[in-house]
């Protein structure tokens, strides 16, 4: 940065400019345009009138939204008066992300991505497989945006990016199988008056055969739509409860009240009776940290921990190879479609 033109004054190097606004370019000027303390590509305004306007932001492509389309114009207006902006109209590509609208539901695929992917690979008329993991294969990137169903094979295959085998190879081709049967798939949002959210949240032990760390996993609702998903190795209980407290805080900040505590299902009784009725000893000291973490949540009535059975345990495709009915099943209460090849 360096003086402003006809700048008048003593030019001593201990002298510095002041300035009244943000400055593009600077390391500060970023921190300057966070709106929301939850999400800082977020902003919104609520109006007296109890309109909302959001806009979402990554790098020059913009989402705008609310629930009053008066609003939503004039703020669409403003930006094109102010700035050198294109208006798309109806949001139909975000990022990659193919965005079909009815009258009470959208539906978001990457279908584009994945035949362009496909492509490159040399994959498009390759053999469909059933499952993006052989479910007796114990070996075990981009696409999970709208496709939790491959999310375990992604998290499995990532720990490999250094040094992959040819069999980490082969193991990647069967993801792009699957996905050469599925290149429609993608989230079905449906509008509905369901105001709570859900968390289903799953672990196995131990299976990894490199290092023998544990993977886990979740699925939250809001209302009766997937909003988030994640397979990780070794990620606690806790951490998955910081996800939901992120969802929640994010709604206070869109005015958007739950009414009832945020509920988690867990197919580990033992879990769950720990949370409820915690017993310290030698075996259960390492959680101390954890529990009182989540015992702080769990009074105040801010989220409430359920026993579920392991048939009901939708987060199981996220930390195993699931194939058969129990997939599609799980697939189906998730509220993943397929939508047909455009003509």
């Amino acid at each position: 940065m360096t003086l402003p033109l006809r700048y008048e004054g003593n030019h001593s190097s201990n002298l510095v400019c002041k300035l009244k606004k943000s400055l593009y370019g600077l390391k500060q000027s970023p921190r300057a345009w966070f709106e929301s303390n939850d999400d800082h590509t977020l902003f919104f305004k609520h109006y007296s009138s109890g309109g909302l306007s959001v806009l979402l932001i990554y790098v020059d492509d913009i989402i705008i939204t609310g629930n009053d389309d008066k609003e939503i114009q004039n703020l669409s207006n403003c930006l094109v008066q102010e700035f050198d902006v294109k208006t798309l109209g109806r949001l139909k590509y975000f990022l990659g992300i193919k965005v079909a609208h009815s009258s009470k539901d959208m539906f978001i695929s990457q279908r584009k991505y994945i035949i362009d992917l496909l492509a490159r690979t040399e994959k498009s008329v390759c053999k469909p497989a059933n499952t993006p993991i052989d479910p007796n294969q114990k070996l075990l990137f981009y696409l999970t945006h709208t496709q939790p169903d491959i999310s375990h094979a992604v998290s499995i295959l990532s720990q490999f990016m250094y040094q992959p085998k040819e069999y980490h190879l082969h193991a990647a081709y069967r993801v792009l199988h699957y996905l050469k049967g599925t290149p429609g798939k993608g989230v079905l949002f449906n509008q509905n008056e369901k105001v709570e959210v859900e968390m289903f949240t799953d672990a196995n032990y131990a299976s990894s055969m490199i290092d023998r760390r544990s993977t886990s996993g979740h699925v939250t609702f809001f209302g009766s739509n997937l909003v988030t998903w994640r397979s990780k190795n070794k990620m606690a209980l806790a951490q998955g409860i910081c996800e939901l407290l992120w969802v929640k805080n994010l709604l206070d900040e869109l005015q958007i009240p739950l009414f009832s505590p945020m509920k988690i299902y867990c197919d580990n009784k033992s879990a769950v009776n720990l949370m409820h009725n915690p017993v310290q000893h030698d075996h259960t000291k390492h959680m101390e940290i954890d529990r009182h973490f989540i015992k702080k949540k769990l009074e105040p009535n801010v989220i409430c921990i359920s026993y579920i059975l392991i048939n009901n345990q939708l987060a199981d495709i996220l930390t195993k190879g699931i194939s058969g009915t129990q997939r599609q099943k799980i697939i189906l209460k998730l509220g993943m479609d397929d939508i047909p090849s455009p003509a």
